[in-house]
């Protein structure tokens, strides 16, 4: 378990110390702590958090299409083989979707799939707060949306689950 600094502490830190202690944040990424480490220091965790999606923002398409699509489906095939993250792991177990019914896997499973099949990358919703039900809803609302409001919703939610996991790596502001 990687010990809780504050702001103040991960502002001090050398790039490989800090890319140590918080790249996994970002899925198999660890280039967008790289990035956003020069951007030190940081005021709060909200100016800590923008400077991340200035980050992404500024990585240019090529590199948020790699982001994107370095995120696991929700309940589907790494899940199944047990290969997400342990951080992807708690995140949707904490949502039940470890518990699903037959018929809730394949819904999502066959939304999953369209998903994919539109917009060429996985569906990413940052799941804490959410029910199975609730992801399922989410789920078929977006499928009506344009892969631009796609692209950029999925920069902002994978800000989300940053954030969320930031949230058990630092100490309060």
């Amino acid at each position: 378990m990687t010990d809780i600094l504050s702001l103040a502490e991960l502002s001090r830190l050398e790039q490989p110390e800090f890319v140590r202690r918080l790249g996994a944040v970002f899925e198999h990424s660890p280039w967008v702590m790289a990035s956003a480490w020069g951007k030190r220091p940081f005021a709060n965790r909200a100016d800590f958090y923008a400077r991340l999606a200035e980050t992404l923002a500024e990585a240019g398409p090529e590199k948020q299409l790699a982001l994107i699509k370095a995120h696991p489906e929700l309940a589907g095939k790494a899940a199944i083989r047990g290969e997400l993250t342990a951080d992807s792991a708690r995140e949707q177990a904490g949502a039940g979707l470890d518990a699903c019914t037959p018929e809730e896997f394949t819904a999502i499973r066959s939304l999953n799939d369209a998903y994919r099949e539109k917009f060429g990358f996985p569906f990413i919703v940052a799941v804490k707060g959410l029910s199975r039900t609730g992801i399922i809803a989410e789920m078929s609302r977006r499928l009506t949306r344009s892969r631009d409001e796609e692209f950029a919703e999925a920069l902002t939610q994978i800000v989300r689950i940053a954030s969320f996991r930031l949230d058990d790596l630092i100490a309060g502001d």
